[in-house]
């Protein structure tokens, strides 16, 4: 399968629903796409394949964001042969964790990460599923700075370019699909 028919078959089952999680909202439902196991496939398939081209240094870790990029970054991490690290909302980590606060499109959250899970000097991507107003995947590559790691790379499912969210990060973005 091309990279195109990758990209269109993801496409075709992302759902759109109005209102939620608030008015105004157009969520991008992507669960719909873990229903077919040959879309979660190319998902998987395609972001590997772009790591692999395009990364120049090691990758040592993937950071998926709570709780969306948990869904295959640990499967991207594997085929890789890195770590995955999981960046949570305050309070669902265990041990010691590094925090910061972020504004999202509907209000301020919190991300913490175990105080261990980055060295310095480690290379990592973020992945995540959507970037809407960048606050997000900012506060997790905070934290990956905080711990002296770099991040190579920040990849999303899906990339909501009208509000520009990728101008805030300090790395490449790459999405899948822009809406």
């Amino acid at each position: 399968m091309s990279s195109q028919k990758d990209i269109e078959l993801i496409k075709s089952k992302i759902k759109i629903i109005p209102d939620f999680p608030q008015k105004g909202i157009m969520f991008q439902d992507i669960f719909p796409v873990f229903k077919d196991p040959l879309a979660v496939e190319a998902l998987v398939t395609h972001i590997t394949s772009h790591i692999l081209s395009t990364q120049l240094k090691k990758v040592d870790a993937i950071v998926g964001l709570d709780a969306r990029g948990f869904l295959i970054g640990p499967i991207i991490a594997m085929r890789l042969g890195c770590a995955f690290v999981p960046v949570r909302k305050r309070g669902k980590l265990p041990g010691g964790t590094v925090q910061v606060a972020y504004q999202k499109e509907y209000g301020t959250d919190y991300f913490e990460m175990q105080d261990d899970a980055i060295s310095a000097g480690q290379n990592v991507i973020i992945l995540d599923d959507l970037i809407a107003t960048g606050g997000s995947a900012k506060a997790a590559g905070d934290l990956v700075g905080k711990m002296g790691g770099s991040v190579l790379e920040y990849i999303f499912f899906i990339e909501l370019t009208f509000l520009n969210g990728a101008k805030l990060l300090n790395a490449p973005v790459y999405s899948l699909i822009k809406d």
